[in-house]
């Protein structure tokens, strides 16, 4: 069994104060003012003796216990809360503020251990965090002042959407008033947009030209001398197309005789008689002169235009002072258009037959 420690024995005249070890003093007697720090400087005196010496006196006591800091204390200590403000201030004064330090290369030591990459970045990220953390208080309280503009504002807004413009917006509305004619029938019509100049002026010289020799050309020839004695005869043949026509020109009252039957009746068409009749007409003989005539081939429109072209021919025959008239309105030029004759593997001329794919 172990042997239960002896206390000391208090001398006589130390009766009225017993001595206690630290260890068996209750917590609750240890004054609230006296902290662990305290302590431990009062149960190490001599340890804490060489420093006090050497070292200037950092703080006093005042009368409760409490440690007071000295001035100098105070001015290291305020001038360590204002480190960082007065960092970020000149980091925003300077132009690179927005490019990060560069880092110097560390050489290590003999027997040092070098740091990884991804080491130096969570150090280099520990680093920041108490200035990132000051930046974005002091945005925070910037833009609760209104000091700071928004990021928003910045932007460039997008340009309002215009609405298209409705085709003949500008466009007057042309309202006629009741009882005037819409079309203008009842008033000489004034082009706003006709300009009198030169080329205007010769345009309308050679319409007014064209206009004269259409007309000189529907006008009767009256330098025809055609011999009208009782035998007379004038013979011609016309063609026009694959239709031949031999025609004879004689003294009469003006009637045609096509192939036994009466103009009208072989030619029911009205344009058509009235082509055969012009060369006639031209020359002022229409009533004055029978023709008889024998035709064969083509079809109707083509025996139309070789008659047409033998009592041409016939009329050049009596009288060959016409030749001039006669081919300047072109009643003596042969009409040598027909029909385009039919090609090996197609239907037609150019018809072909249809294509399939499939």
């Amino acid at each position: 069994m172990a042997e239960k420690k002896k206390t000391p024995e208090t001398p006589a005249g130390d009766a009225a104060e017993p001595v206690t070890p630290a260890a068996e003093t209750p917590a609750a007697e240890t004054p609230a003012s006296e902290t662990p720090e305290t302590s431990a400087e009062q149960s190490a005196p001599h340890a804490s003796a060489p420093n006090a010496e050497t070292a200037p006196q950092a703080s006093e006591k005042d009368g409760a216990g409490h440690a007071v800091p000295t001035e100098q204390a105070s001015e290291i200590a305020g001038a360590a809360e204002d480190a960082p403000l007065e960092a970020l201030q000149e980091a925003a004064e300077r132009p690179e503020a927005h490019e990060p330090p560069a880092r110097a290369a560390r050489e290590p030591h003999p027997g040092q251990a070098v740091p990884t990459g991804e080491a130096e970045e969570v150090a280099s990220v520990v680093e920041d965090a108490p200035l990132e953390a000051l930046q974005e208080a002091g945005e925070a309280a910037a833009e609760a002042s209104g000091e700071l503009p928004d990021a928003g504002e910045d932007e460039e807004k997008p340009a309002p959407r215009v609405k298209p413009s409705v085709p003949g917006a500008h466009l007057e509305v042309d309202i006629v008033p009741e009882g005037v004619d819409p079309l203008g029938r009842d008033q000489d019509y004034v082009d706003p947009y006709a300009i009198e100049d030169e080329a205007d002026q010769a345009e309308q010289t050679a319409a007014e030209g064209q206009t004269v020799d259409e007309e000189a050309l529907t006008e009767p020839i009256a330098t025809a001398a055609i011999d009208l004695a009782a035998g007379a005869r004038y013979r011609a043949t016309g063609k026009r197309k694959t239709a031949i026509a031999r025609v004879t020109l004689r003294p009469g009252t003006g009637t045609y005789l096509v192939n036994g039957r009466v103009l009208e009746e072989h030619f029911p068409r009205v344009t058509l008689q009235r082509n055969i009749r012009q060369p006639l007409e031209t020359v002022g003989y229409q009533e004055r002169m029978d023709v008889v005539a024998r035709l064969h081939g083509g079809g109707i429109s083509a025996q139309a235009g070789a008659l047409r072209h033998g009592v041409s021919r016939a009329l050049l025959e009596a009288d060959p002072n016409l030749r001039g008239e006669l081919k300047r309105r072109g009643f003596l030029t042969r009409d040598s258009r027909a029909k385009e004759r039919k090609k090996a593997g197609l239907k037609k001329a150019r018809k072909r037959p249809q294509f399939s794919k499939r």
